[in-house]
């Protein structure tokens, strides 16, 4: 393949098509190292979006590198590492936070529904009508929104730890969060609500990151339009 000359693109070709390239070796050497066909190499950072979930199974990830490849969108206290393209917090009590910090006034995009306690907070974006959901799968309903391509959901682990039966939570023992020796929290909304999106939205391929261990929900598996990739290939492809 002859090698392209910067001088026949515009400063902004020329960038889309360093990212095109990037992606492709990245794509190519996940799958030399898995044994696996390529990958289809993801054409520009618009048309894939990465949802975090603040499950354990997110530790591993390089944050910083996922803005390379496409929209972030977090949720709760991913704010005190981390800035996500858009933060979704619908808990009363994390919005209180968030907004004692100002976190809103630089980043313009944090995200919650209508509650009488905001009504002297600015710079909040407010879904209108309210989703009623959980944090996580209002985010990927945001996400969804903007119609990317693709979607990876990442920390979305449902389950507990310890056999289920502790509080899965990268923000354990801190404000806000229970302790990391609680039970479990019910996982059934978020998984409907999960499932919810992902059927309103068929246009778009889901893949849900996983550990090799993570629960795989049958309600998830049936769905046409989503897949899983474990965690190991994932770090392979999207690393800087």
């Amino acid at each position: 393949m002859t090698k392209p000359n910067k001088a026949d693109y515009t400063k902004d070709q020329w960038r889309k098509l360093k990212e095109k390239i990037k992606l492709e070796k990245a794509a190519k050497r996940a799958a030399k190292a898995n044994k696996l066909p390529p990958r289809p190499p993801i054409q520009n950072t618009t048309e894939t979006s990465f949802v975090l979930g603040n499950g354990l199974s997110r530790q591993p990830i390089d944050l910083p590198a996922l803005k390379s490849y496409g929209k972030v969108y977090g949720c709760n206290a991913l704010y005190r590492e981390y800035d996500p393209d858009y933060l979704i917090a619908v808990d009363v009590k994390m919005v209180l936070e968030i907004n004692k910090h100002k976190y809103q006034l630089r980043n313009d995009q944090v995200w919650t529904n209508p509650n009488k306690a905001y009504t002297t907070m600015s710079k909040l974006n407010f879904f209108q009508p309210s989703k009623g959901w959980s944090s996580g799968p209002t985010a990927l309903w945001l996400a969804s929104q903007h119609g990317p391509k693709q979607i990876f959901i990442i920390g979305f682990d449902y389950t507990g730890k310890d056999n289920g039966n502790h509080f899965n939570n990268i923000y354990a023992d801190t404000e806000n969060y229970k302790k990391s020796n609680d039970g479990a929290t019910y996982h059934g909304n978020w998984l409907k609500q999960t499932a919810t999106t992902i059927k309103e939205h068929p246009r778009i391929n889901y893949i849900r990151v996983i550990a090799k261990d993570n629960y795989c929900p049958e309600e998830l598996n049936i769905l046409s339009n989503y897949s899983t990739m474990e965690l190991e290939h994932f770090l392979r492809i999207f690393s800087i």
